[in-house]
């Protein structure tokens, strides 16, 4: 399998990308999409990684997260994308749990369609340009210290208000997935 667009899904997804960036300019304030389209275009590896976190929900713009005009994509659905759910933390945790596996673990799921998860910090920068998981929650990037004694991070939005929690990382919820970040 290549990672590789053709021509056409090319044309296709950077057409979508396009609408989802002139819908929401307030994501990406200091930044043109004429200069965002330059930079896929030499890098098909991205767009590729674009097209599956598409495929997977998630419904990628480009975010100022910031506030220097670097050009990161972040998946904006409104809910943690669907097709990320279900999911443990890491590998770690998906080979020590013996019973009710999940499929896959999101740290794997992310390295497989290119992406990173979120941080803590990225997380409530994406919450300040809009309201997202206010049904579900997505697992954010784990400080070591944490995930060495078994827990794993995750944020919803509850009440107006970012929240930041801990669970087991081997847990999974049909209402918890991750939403990534690619940065070109």
């Amino acid at each position: 399998m290549t990672n590789q667009l053709t021509s056409d899904d090319t044309a296709s997804l950077l057409s979508l990308l396009r609408a989802r960036f002139e819908k929401h300019p307030e994501r990406h304030p200091n930044l043109v999409w004429n200069e965002v389209e330059a930079k896929l275009k030499v890098n098909p590896e991205k767009l590729w990684t674009l097209q599956q976190m598409e495929a997977t929900g998630g419904e990628p713009d480009v975010v100022d997260l910031a506030g220097n005009g670097a050009i990161t994509f972040v998946d904006c659905a409104a809910e943690s994308p669907a097709g990320r759910r279900n999911l443990c933390y890491d590998r770690e945790a998906l080979d020590k749990r013996k019973e009710h596996k999940p499929a896959n673990c999101a740290m794997d799921v992310a390295a497989k369609i290119g992406v990173k998860l979120l941080d803590e910090d990225q997380y409530r920068r994406l919450q300040q340009l809009g309201k997202f998981d206010l049904k579900t929650s997505s697992w954010i990037l784990t400080p070591p210290a944490i995930r060495k004694l078994g827990g794993a991070l995750f944020c919803d939005r509850r009440y107006d208000h970012v929240f930041t929690y801990h669970n087991g990382a081997d847990s999974y919820y049909g209402a918890r997935g991750f939403r990534g970040i690619l940065t070109l």
